[in-house]
C-alpha cells in the first residue's frame, strides 16, 4: 500500500494529466491546506472564459467506506465554499465510482482513470490497467482458511456474529475474523452492531468471491463410467459411509438435487481421501477426455462445513454448490444462476425476515 505522503505526491501530477487532454485547463495554482478538517489540496483552475476552484481529498484507499467520507467531507465543504470536490486514491473501485457520481463529486485514481465534469467541462477515462491494487491484511480474502469465514456468513448473512463465537464456527483463529471483517466493512458489505457483525450486502460479496473463485484449486480426476450419474453417485455415497471417506455432491449432481433446471452430463463429488482406489473399487476408467464423472480432492476440508443430505447423500453447502456451478463449463453459470434464485436468495430473504420480525 502506497504511503499518505507517496500519494500526496503523486495527486497532483496525476489530476494535470488528466486535465491536460483539454488544452485550454491550465492549473493556476496549488495549495496546500494544513487544517485536519479541510481537504489536502486548495487548486485554481483556469479555462475559456471562467476559473474554477477544485479541492482534492486525497485517500490511502478507495473502498465504499474510504469514499463515502471523503465525499461526504467533501460535499459539506463546497456547499460552505461554493467549488468543486475531487477525490484521488490509488484505486477507487467500482462502487466507489458510483458513490462520487451520485454525490456530484470528481474521482481520479493513480493509474491515471478518471470522471470530473465541473461546469462545460467533462472529462472520463476508463479502462487504465490498475497500477495500485488494494491488498488486504491477509495474503486474500479468498485463501482457503479465510473462505471458511465467508462459507458461514453466506449462510447466515444477517445473524449477528461475535468474534469468537464466528471464530468457533469456522474454525479460524480470531485475528482472522477481524481481517476479514474490517475488509467487509471497507467493501460496506457488512454492519458492526451491538449485538455483533452481519452481512448487509451478502449478494455483492457472493458474487465477488465468484469472480475470484477457481474450481481447479482443488485437484480433479476425471473418469468414464458405463453406469448412469445417478447410479454411480449412489454407489459412490453408499461405499465412502461404509468405509468412512468423506465426500459430498457438488456442482450439477448437486444442483440436479436442490434445484433442477439444466440436467448436468458429468457428476462431480469431492472426496477426502483415497480417490484412485476408490475409482479402481467402483470401476471407474480413468481418461484424458470425455469424462461423465469427476471427483475431486479438496484444497480445504472448510468445504464440508454444513454439508447437507438429500436423499440420504451429503450435498456441500448450497453457497459451494454455486462457486463450483459458476465455474463449470456446460450450463454450469445457468444452473448456477437458477440455484442462487431459487435456493440462496430464497433462503436469504427469510432469514432476513425472521431477523426484523425478532428486533
Amino acid at each position: 500500500m502506497l504511503k499518505e505522503k507517496d500519494i500526496l505526491e503523486k495527486s497532483i501530477q496525476v489530476l494535470t494529466d488528466c486535465l491536460s487532454v483539454i488544452p485550454a485547463l491550465k492549473v493556476e495554482t496549488v495549495e496546500t491546506l494544513p487544517g485536519k478538517a479541510e481537504p489536502d489540496f486548495r487548486v485554481t483552475i483556469q479555462g475559456n472564459g471562467f476559473n474554477q476552484i477544485i479541492y482534492i481529498e486525497a485517500k490511502s484507499l478507495g473502498t465504499p467506506k474510504s469514499t463515502r467520507e471523503a465525499v461526504n467531507a467533501l460535499s459539506q465543504y463546497q456547499r460552505d465554499k461554493p467549488a468543486y470536490g475531487i477525490l484521488i486514491a490509488p484505486y477507487i473501485s467500482p462502487e466507489s465510482a458510483n458513490i462520487c457520481k451520485e454525490a456530484g463529486i470528481g474521482y481520479v485514481d493513480l493509474s491515471g482513470n478518471c470522471r470530473i465534469a465541473f461546469q462545460q467541462v467533462f472529462i472520463n477515462r476508463e479502462n487504465f490497467p490498475n497500477q495500485y491494487p488494494f491488498k488486504t491484511g491477509l495474503s486474500s480474502l479468498y485463501s482457503p482458511k479465510s473462505e471458511r469465514i465467508l462459507r458461514v456468513l453466506l449462510t447466515f448473512p444477517y445473524r449477528p456474529w461475535k468474534t469468537i463465537e464466528l471464530a468457533e464456527e469456522a474454525q479460524v483463529s480470531p485475528g482472522m475474523i477481524t481481517h476479514v471483517r474490517r475488509k467487509h466493512e471497507e467493501e460496506e458489505w457488512a454492519k458492526t452492531t451491538p449485538k455483533g457483525f452481519y452481512l448487509s450486502q451478502p449478494d455483492n460479496l457472493l458474487m465477488d468471491w465468484s469472480m475470484h473463485y477457481s474450481l481447479r484449486q482443488n485437484t480433479l480426476f476425471d473418469f468414464y463410467t458405463l453406469k448412469s450419474i445417478s447410479d454411480i453417485e449412489t454407489e459412490i455415497a453408499e461405499t465412502c459411509s461404509k468405509i468412512n471417506i468423506p465426500y459430498a455432491l457438488t456442482g450439477f449432481s448437486a444442483s440436479n438435487r436442490l434445484a433442477p433446471m439444466v440436467r448436468g452430463q458429468r457428476g462431480m463429488i469431492y472426496i477426502g481421501r483415497d480417490i484412485l482406489l476408490l475409482a479402481k473399487r467402483l470401476g471407474l476408467k480413468p481418461v484424458d477426455s470425455g469424462a461423465n464423472i469427476t471427483l475431486i480432492q479438496p484444497y480445504d476440508t472448510g468445504i464440508y462445513w454444513k454439508t447437507q443430505t438429500v436423499d440420504s447423500i451429503q450435498i456441500v453447502s448450497s453457497v459451494q454448490v454455486f462457486l463450483d456451478l459458476k465455474r463449470t463449463p456446460g450450463r454450469g453459470e445457468e444452473a448456477a444462476d437458477f440455484l442462487y434464485k431459487k435456493v440462496i436468495k430464497t433462503t436469504w430473504q427469510q432469514q432476513k425476515m425472521n431477523m426484523i420480525t425478532s428486533l
